[in-house]
C-alpha cells in the first residue's frame, strides 16, 4: 500500500522519512548550545514562537559531524516535544510502497538502529529511517 515519504540526504546518504513523522521542514536559524547535553544535541532554536531541540543527525548516527553546516531540518513531534533533526538536503515527497529490510541487507552500525525498511525509486533502494531513533533517550524505545 502506497504511503507518502519525504526523501532527504543525511550524512551523504539518501533516506526516506514516513510523512506521518514530518510536521514540517524548515531552515534553522541561531542555535543556542545546552550545557551538558548529549553530543548529538546541537542545542535549542526558536521556531514559530516555540522552542525546539536541534539534533545533529550525523552525530546521533555515530558519524563525524565536525564542520557540518547543515541548516535544513525536519520537525517532528515525539512524546509531546518538538525536535528539529538536521539534514544535508531535502529532495522530494512522493508515494512509495514500503518493503521490509531483507535479512541479507548489510547496514553499517550507524544505520542499523534507524533503518525500518526500504522503498525503491527508479530501481534504487532507499533506506526508510525512523526519526524517533535519532532523538536522545528514544533509540532503545524505537527498536
Amino acid at each position: 500500500m502506497s504511503h507518502l515519504y519525504l526523501i532527504a540526504q543525511i550524512a551523504g546518504r539518501t533516506v526516506a522519512i514516513d510523512s506521518d513523522q514530518v510536521e514540517s521542514v524548515v531552515d534553522i536559524g541561531e542555535v543556542t548550545a545546552i550545557p551538558r547535553a548529549a553530543d548529538h544535541v546541537r542545542g535549542l532554536a526558536a521556531l514559530r514562537s516555540r522552542v525546539v531541540t536541534v539534533v545533529d543527525t550525523q552525530s546521533a548516527l555515530g558519524l563525524d559531524s565536525h564542520g557540518s553546516e547543515a541548516r535544513r531540518a525536519v520537525i517532528t513531534l515525539i512524546d509531546g516535544h518538538h525536535y528539529a533533526l538536521l539534514v544535508d538536503a531535502l529532495d522530494d515527497v512522493a508515494p512509495f510502497d514500503p518493503l521490509p529490510l531483507a535479512s541479507g541487507v548489510a547496514l553499517g552500525n550507524a544505520w542499523r538502529h534507524v533503518g525500518r525498511g526500504i522503498v525503491e525509486r527508479d530501481g534504487e533502494p532507499i533506506l526508510v529511517v525512523d526519526l524517533a531513533s535519532l532523538v536522545p533517550g528514544h533509540a532503545v524505545a524505537a527498536e
